[in-house]
């Protein structure tokens, strides 16, 4: 696969359909490689007319990894945090990450697109809209916030596995990373661990390096309150969100709504923090 040289790092990525098409941009969460968007969901999308790009963001997949930058201590930036007090020194923020999504579209020759991100990818996708409005032909967050420090928080659980240090066997990453697809998964839709083992092997066997989850971590804690900002947007938005996503919930969907005027909000009940294949 292709990569893009923006800036000083290297980022992944790979294309689906018509270069002609309308340029439809996938943002990928939390520690997630590009893979996520699975193959046949970017083909369909290219089949009902995009150009569609998914790429690893920055310290995940095959992009740049940031080590030199060392490992953060979550819990004192955690506890910071819950003290209001400022956190300085972070590796890089989510407004960062942003700015690689636009230098991979500068690279690409791509004016304008759609920009779907998400969870975390839905964050930087809001950045986007907000820094580079002209780059945004519409807006689609997927199970994803505002920053709103109103929202609800992530059940204790859910926190407890992402906190959870892997271990070095593989067979043990990935029963773990199965494990914790199916903390997020909902009621709704039947959990295939057959396809989530088989997926979560693919992602393992393609980058196993997992250190730069933390800091794309620290990122997302460290993120600034958009409500506000995106008042500005106005471009066409779309919000999906399900109703049981314990991860973040479904008040950040409504509270990202209610920012936008325009925004229309898609909630699919029974789904957690995920895109299952139904």
């Amino acid at each position: 696969m292709p990569k893009a040289k923006t800036d000083s790092i290297l980022l992944e990525y790979e294309t689906f359909g018509k270069i002609s098409s309308e340029p439809l941009l996938l943002i990928s969460g939390l520690g997630a490689q590009m893979i996520r968007w699975a193959d046949e969901f970017c083909k369909t999308l290219s089949e009902s007319g995009f150009y569609v790009i998914r790429f690893d963001n920055r310290d995940v997949g095959l992009s740049t990894k940031f080590d030199e930058l060392g490992m953060p201590d979550i819990i004192k930036i955690g506890i910071s945090i819950l003290k209001g007090e400022i956190v300085s020194g972070i590796p890089y923020s989510l407004e960062d990450m942003a700015k690689d999504a636009v230098n991979l579209l500068d690279f690409l020759e791509i004016k304008r697109a759609h920009i779907v991100g998400m969870s975390m990818g839905g964050m930087i996708a809001q950045e986007i809209a907000i820094n580079f409005p002209e780059r945004v032909r519409s807006l689609t967050s997927i199970m994803s916030t505002t920053g709103n420090p109103d929202v609800p928080n992530p059940k204790p659980e859910i926190i407890a596995s992402f906190l959870r240090k892997p271990s070095g066997d593989k067979d043990e990453i990935i029963k773990n990373m199965v494990e914790g697809r199916k903390l997020l998964h909902g009621t709704k839709f039947p959990f295939n661990f057959e396809y989530e083992f088989e997926d979560a092997t693919r992602n393992f066997d393609r980058s196993s390096h997992t250190d730069g989850i933390l800091r794309q971590l620290v990122a997302v804690m460290t993120q600034r309150n958009r409500k506000e900002l995106l008042k500005e947007i106005k471009v066409p938005t779309l919000i999906i969100h399900g109703s049981e996503d314990p991860l973040i919930a479904l008040e950040g969907g409504m509270d990202t709504v209610e920012a936008i005027e325009e925004s229309e909000l898609l909630v699919i009940y029974g789904m957690g923090h995920n895109l299952p294949r139904e």
